[in-house]
């Protein structure tokens, strides 16, 4: 989609797994449980599509998908576009499953 939330995506996961402490760090199975780990500790990130399946929006939600109020949520079009205009509706659907509120005024980069 031309964005810049894989870059985000990218330094969570990084994030996500420089946080991992192995309870048995010198033993041959220590990243077991990496990866439970990582899913725990990195944001959501969830692309709305059409029918088709072309990507309308992605969006990059708080881990577990559970509001911890500082995190900056993001939600970008292609080319980091405002998808608030056509996408409202579906934004605001995925925000009630996830029990987030997602204006726009929240969501950067429009609540500058």
């Amino acid at each position: 989609m031309n964005h810049t939330v894989e870059k985000y995506f990218r330094n969570e996961r990084e994030k996500a797994v420089q946080s991992w402490r192995p309870e048995r760090p010198n033993a041959i199975e220590r990243d077991i449980g990496l990866e439970a780990h990582v899913r725990r500790e990195m944001p959501v990130f969830l692309t709305l599509r059409d029918r088709e399946g072309n990507a309308l929006a992605t969006a990059m939600l708080p881990p577990g998908g559970k509001d911890r109020g500082r995190f900056r949520i993001i939600i970008v079009a292609a080319s980091n576009a405002d998808p608030y205009p056509e996408q409202d509706v579906a934004i605001a659907a995925l925000g009630a499953h996830f029990g987030l509120t997602l204006d726009r005024q929240r969501c950067f980069p429009y609540g500058r």
